[in-house]
């Protein structure tokens, strides 16, 4: 069986056309395997939660649950992941964005022996400033992470059950988990495609959360900004020190300079401004931690269509 997993947060627009390529591609791939339809929905206010209940009615395939808020993208998708039952998923978006169709080739691919195929983005209708900013934050979150992150590839992917319950091992309240999917190792593959143009509705990604996902990449697998911390204090405080041996021997030589009023507040500014992002950085950490402390749940249901109370796992 292969799970199709699909977060959704207001797209009415698009449910009516994804769920015709995902049950033709059903039918094309009968002969392989099995499929179930697992849809995430994050508190939707448009007509995506009673278009689910309709399809869930006439096909019992399609298996959905509806959060009590929205959760975020990150945490929709982990909860979904919960509850798939298949012995791959494969995660896409309700956009269309991202080729159904490719779950064949991902499919092969994952027959070969391989636990990971996801999908890498040669090409994205987007505008040039979000492409570069996507760019840069890969090669960012890559650069510095603990373990490499695969560039320009999202949550488009097919993973074997084997990393499902994997990832559910670990407790995370902010998770990255293309980060955390490639930190597991396994045997993983790319694809290249080239991403589509949204059709239908507006997306619900905008700069801002882009920025906080790729500072949860950032702080979730890499230990780099605490370590920049530290080796920039040392910096700073040995450039200190040589500035006031400095100056001291100035003053021997030259015992009529002016005081550097000027200087001395430069100085303290940037040392209180340095400080701070120091405290901002040590703060990220200390904020997961707490939130990890708290041991809140992924999600919590409000309603379920194909799923039973007791199979409910957030």
């Amino acid at each position: 069986m292969i799970s199709i997993s699909v977060p959704v947060l207001n797209e009415a627009d698009n449910l009516d056309a994804l769920y015709a390529r995902l049950d033709q591609l059903s039918m094309r791939m009968a002969d392989r395997c099995e499929m179930e339809f697992v849809f995430t929905d994050n508190h939707s206010d448009d007509r995506t939660w009673e278009m689910l209940s309709v399809f869930a009615q006439r096909d019992p395939r399609v298996r959905a649950i509806r959060f009590s808020k929205n959760v975020g993208f990150q945490r929709s998708i982990l909860a979904n992941y919960m509850h798939t039952r298949g012995d791959a998923v494969l995660q896409i978006d309700a956009d269309l964005q991202d080729p159904p169709e490719l779950l064949e080739q991902f499919f092969d691919l994952w027959r070969s022996g391989y636990h990971v195929v996801y999908g890498i983005r040669t090409k994205r209708q987007e505008g040039a400033l979000m492409n570069a900013l996507r760019k840069v934050g890969y090669w960012v979150i890559d650069k510095i992470a603990e373990h490499p992150i695969p560039r320009d590839a999202g949550d488009f992917r097919l993973v074997d059950r084997k990393i499902i319950d994997s990832v559910q091992k670990f407790r995370s309240t902010s998770p990255y988990l293309r980060g955390l999917i490639a930190e597991l190792g396994f045997k993983q593959i790319g694809v290249a495609y080239e991403r589509s143009a949204r059709t239908a509705g507006s997306s619900k990604f905008n700069l801002g959360q882009v920025i906080r996902l790729g500072l949860s990449g950032v702080f979730n697998h890499s230990v780099v900004p605490l370590r920049i911390a530290t080796y920039a204090g040392v910096t700073l405080l040995a450039v200190s020190v040589l500035g006031a041996l400095y100056y001291m021997i100035l003053r021997l030589f030259h015992p009529d300079l002016p005081r550097g009023l000027a200087s001395i507040h430069i100085l303290v500014l940037f040392g209180i401004g340095f400080q701070s992002l120091l405290l901002g950085i040590l703060g990220e950490y200390l904020r997961r931690i707490y939130l990890l402390l708290r041991a809140e749940p992924t999600a919590i249901a409000e309603q379920a269509l194909n799923i039973d109370d007791d199979e409910l796992k957030l």
